[in-house]
């Protein structure tokens, strides 16, 4: 059953700007999660007048008592979205203004060079007690490894599809992120090595179709996709054995931490190797696939924080460029 079964006077309309997110490039599963619960509100309210109103909206906020102030400006955003898209097909519909933005002095933890090479071991032991075809216990070694060698986001990696990956270029072709722009990432030698290794078991499993250029790269022994879910519940693991603590309730460290370790641990690179900051700041964005600087710019805070002695020459550059914030407003989910 399609988990998204909206039912509401606004079903159709919720498929609609789903399906034109899509087509431009986004993956809109939180999107997807927003509407469900409006749908769910309009169906218990027995709404049956298209339109919605500010008091329907103020009824709605009123449920919402549990919602952190970082979720409810998100359902927000997304409700005077689609709030815009319904007056520009003809229906009147109050536009919400969004709250202020919510302050969050959110730091992501940065993995040190020692607990990176604990993760590794860790990940290169993971056991399985049990029989289960559908574990992504096996891909774990190669897959940890690709997130902190080229900061993907998890969601990039698993989207990854068998023509995606250029050995003889020796680079990634990123077709589905999270800002729907595509773009290549560089793999280094070792890399590639690690992902050769990977498919050199893969392609043992007697699963048909597998080595078709549209199939998913990473996959379970069933040759299903793999989902982000399984991979964060063996990384607690690996974590759990590496001896690092995990804190829950998005405090982190968490997979997401190993695209923030690779972010500061390339600028300590460039920066060792004497590459200028002003030039170093535009690869790291477009590697990472940011929009813009600013949000790149956070790793160089964080870098100047951790190693002070080896950036103290940039400083003048970093002042110039990035103005001093008192604190770091991202959810760390860039």
């Amino acid at each position: 059953m399609n988990k998204f079964n909206y039912q509401s006077i606004y079903a159709p309309f919720f498929k609609q700007f789903i399906a034109i997110k899509k087509g431009m490039g986004f993956v809109p599963l939180q999107t997807e999660w927003i509407f469900l619960e409006l749908d769910s509100f309009f169906q218990n309210n027995k709404i049956k007048i298209i339109g919605i109103t500010k008091q329907q909206i103020e009824e709605w906020r009123a449920t919402r008592i549990n919602d952190t102030s970082a979720t409810i400006y998100t359902k927000y955003s997304t409700l005077s979205q689609f709030c815009k898209y319904m007056c520009k097909v003809g229906h009147d519909c109050y536009i919400p203004r969004l709250p202020v933005t919510p302050k969050n002095s959110f730091t992501p933890h940065i993995f040190t060079n020692k607990e990176i090479e604990e993760i590794f071991q860790a990940c290169d032991h993971l056991q399985l007690y049990d029989k289960n075809l559908s574990t992504a216990l096996f891909m774990m070694p190669s897959i940890i490894r690709l997130l902190y060698g080229t900061g993907l986001r998890i969601s990039e990696a698993l989207s990854l599809e068998n023509r995606d990956v250029d050995f003889n270029k020796c680079c990634l072709y990123i077709r589905k992120s999270k800002n729907g722009e595509e773009r290549i990432a560089p793999l280094s030698a070792t890399l590639v090595n690690v992902l050769k290794e990977y498919l050199q078991y893969r392609n043992q499993m007697p699963v048909p179709l597998l080595y078709d250029d549209n199939r998913p790269f990473f996959v379970s022994p069933t040759g299903s996709s793999c989902i982000q879910g399984t991979v964060y519940k063996w990384f607690r693991k690996v974590l759990t054995t590496s001896g690092i603590p995990h804190q829950g309730d998005h405090k982190g460290p968490c997979v997401h931490s190993l695209r923030h370790t690779f972010a500061v641990h390339s600028l300590v690179k460039m920066a060792k190797s004497g590459l200028d900051l002003y030039c170093s700041l535009p690869l790291l964005s477009t590697c990472l696939g940011h929009k813009s600087l600013k949000s790149t710019d956070r790793y160089v805070r964080l870098t100047a924080e951790m190693y002070q002695d080896l950036l103290k020459d940039e400083k003048g550059i970093c002042a110039y460029i990035f103005p001093k914030t008192n604190n770091i407003t991202n959810n760390g989910n860039d």
